[in-house]
């Protein structure tokens, strides 16, 4: 944030007469005023016209006992909704081959609002990401893009 200290309002923008930094985050304020960040705008998955964070479903598919690392889940291009989620998925080595993609994507359904779900779900063995930890989403994109084009 210090790069916007003494910048007046360059950076903001106005609505509704109020001054709202453009971070580029999605985000939400809460009824007792405290402020949640739920992912990129960049990262955000487009369902249907529905506004999709990653991040939200990555945190819901960590809870279920059999993952490992689900920290990617990316919008993969559909010709008729836009976008749809598909997650990636590192299960812990003792549910290998027990837990298919068909019992994740159904978890998910029961636990999130229904254009949020996982359409797609595909097992891997490591979740790319940076030397600061950081999940490169932008790689299994670009992966997925090559296998649609065939």
């Amino acid at each position: 944030m210090k790069g916007y200290l003494n910048r007046g309002d360059e950076g903001f923008i106005k609505i509704n007469g109020g001054k709202w930094l453009r971070s580029g985050d999605l985000g939400y304020i809460d009824e007792e005023g405290y402020h949640h960040l739920l992912d990129r705008i960049k990262e955000v998955i487009k369902y249907k016209g529905h506004t999709v964070a990653p991040a939200e479903l990555e945190a819901l598919l960590l809870k279920h006992p059999a993952v490992f690392d689900a920290a990617a889940v990316i919008g993969k291009p559909d010709p008729v909704v836009g976008e749809i989620p598909k997650a990636y998925i590192v299960l812990k080595p003792e549910y290998r081959g027990k837990v298919t993609e068909e019992e994740l994507i159904e978890w998910v359904r029961e636990r999130i609002a229904e254009y949020k779900r996982i359409r797609e779900v595909e097992f891997i063995e490591e979740i790319p990401r940076s030397q600061a930890g950081k999940v490169l989403r932008r790689i299994l994109k670009e992966r997925e893009l090559q296998r649609m084009k065939g």
